[in-house]
């Protein structure tokens, strides 16, 4: 190990954590150019190479880029979407709304989209992210400034996509996918900081919100796969040694390192707009559902969060070794970005207030809405956790859980659920994930991020 290993979690948490998270992390801690300390959040849990929930920093000059400690799914993150609609409208509805929302947005495995774009209108997709989206008619300006680099990661190159990735991704445009992936109708359900709520559009419980989690689809995992093989040539060509060959790596300022950046950044534009399709489309249909326009519904974008990503970013690392201010490459797998208050970063109507950051739950629990902190700058390179975290594998929820019956229970206890697959539905069982109160309640102890508003669910879209 090259640095130490900073992990936040409860007692509880951490003593549930497989051995596995630990044995990972310990090989991300000894990367070449990584800076102090290789962070665990609390949601943490086995990954390719690098814990779910892990985040690394590296040095510009001395470090590498890695795909397996970025990801397979880039930008595979959350938006959060509120509304003025109070459950007690919605109830009535709710089988409708989800019904509808299953039909315009196509979900499950090698789902496809009913656009069509051209090869350049893909390209100027993977350049423009969410603002082309917009601009093409799939939104509101707003919703620009409430993205994460307002939808658009600068350095983005199609060129260096391979053809294998531009055609798994083509047609995927405005689709959500499998997995955990999820578009879910919540209320509020309990607000812990009415000024903070407010000012993020919450006021009430039982007020409406949705939330989208998904990604870059087909195109993000075969960046990822063509690039951790290119990778084990580069390692030879420069005399890296990795612990675990699924930390595949290359220098960040060698041709390999900047080819995968900019075919990187090209998958997490991709998914910006992949995401603003999807709302664009919500937002459809909750208008038609209602009779009224979604401006007039109060469908505004709180804000747009990014997991699988690497960003460079600006740190004053006097808490990190070596102590400078440095431009670090953060790799955030499984993470979200949690800017405090004051940062340059942040939209003008966060500024005050730091960033949102949203946790998203199992289908069967609460999920939530946070603060970034100063202190998360401090200590995580500006990182907090990004959902609850499984607690067993996909193949072993398939084995406990009986994905028809599942859905007749849920829906009794008030959630309506839509999916393309039981099977998927199966593996996504609540049992499967960890607690998500005890995830919040370590990054509130922490002080990495502070609680405001959690949600719970009433109808879901599943893959």
């Amino acid at each position: 190990m090259r640095v130490p290993v900073r992990i936040y979690a409860t007692k509880k948490l951490l003593e549930a954590m497989e051995d596995g998270v630990f044995e990972q992390i310990t090989n991300v801690a000894a990367l070449p150019g990584i800076v102090s300390p290789a962070v665990v959040l609390p949601d943490a849990h086995v990954g390719y190479g690098c814990p779910i929930g892990g985040v690394a920093a590296f040095d510009l000059d001395e470090g590498i880029i890695s795909p397996g400690a970025i990801g397979f799914d880039l930008n595979c993150g959350v938006r959060l979407v509120k509304t003025d609609l109070t459950s007690k409208e919605v109830k009535a509805k709710l089988p409708k709304l989800v019904e509808e929302i299953f039909a315009a947005v196509p979900s499950g495995v090698g789902s496809k989209s009913r656009l069509r774009p051209s090869s350049n209108e893909f390209e100027e997709a993977m350049i423009g992210g969410g603002k082309w989206a917009v601009g093409r008619g799939f939104g509101w300006e707003e919703d620009i400034e409430r993205m994460e680099e307002e939808g658009n990661l600068f350095g983005a190159d199609p060129r260096k996509v391979s053809e294998k990735a531009k055609i798994r991704g083509i047609n995927q445009l405005g689709t959500l996918g499998s997995g955990n992936h999820y578009l879910e109708i919540q209320k509020v359900e309990k607000i812990f900081d009415q000024k903070l709520a407010e000012k993020l559009g919450f006021y009430n419980n039982g007020q409406i919100a949705l939330m989208i989690h998904c990604g870059s689809r087909g195109l993000g995992h075969q960046v990822a796969t063509d690039y951790l093989r290119s990778f084990e040539g580069a390692m030879q060509k420069y005399g890296i040694s990795v612990s675990d060959r699924q930390l595949a790596c290359a220098p960040i300022k060698s041709p390999e390192g900047k080819d995968y950046y900019a075919a990187m950044a090209a998958s997490v534009n991709f998914a910006f707009a992949n995401r603003q399709v999807i709302m664009h489309r919500v937002r459809n249909v909750f208008s038609r559902v209602f009779g009224k326009d979604a401006q007039a519904l109060g469908m505004h974008l709180v804000y747009d969060v990014a997991h699988n990503v690497a960003k460079t970013e600006e740190y004053s690392t006097t808490n990190h070794q070596p102590p400078t201010t440095n431009q670090l490459l953060v790799h955030r797998k499984g993470a979200t970005r949690a800017f405090g208050p004051g940062n340059p970063a942040l939209p003008k109507i966060y500024q005050d207030v730091g960033q949102p950051v949203i946790l998203g739950g199992s289908m069967e629990s609460d999920s939530y809405l946070l603060m970034g902190t100063k202190k998360a700058e401090e200590e995580t390179f500006g990182s907090s956790a990004h959902g609850s975290g499984r607690t067993m594998s996909r193949s072993a929820a398939k084995k406990k859980v009986r994905g028809e019956k599942l859905q007749k229970e849920m829906e009794s206890r008030g959630i309506y659920v839509k999916t393309a697959s039981f099977a998927g539905l199966a593996e996504e069982a609540g049992l499967a994930y960890k607690d998500i109160s005890e995830v919040v309640e370590a990054l509130e102890i922490s002080g990495i991020s502070k609680p405001v508003v959690s949600f719970k669910p009433l109808g879901n879209i599943k893959g």
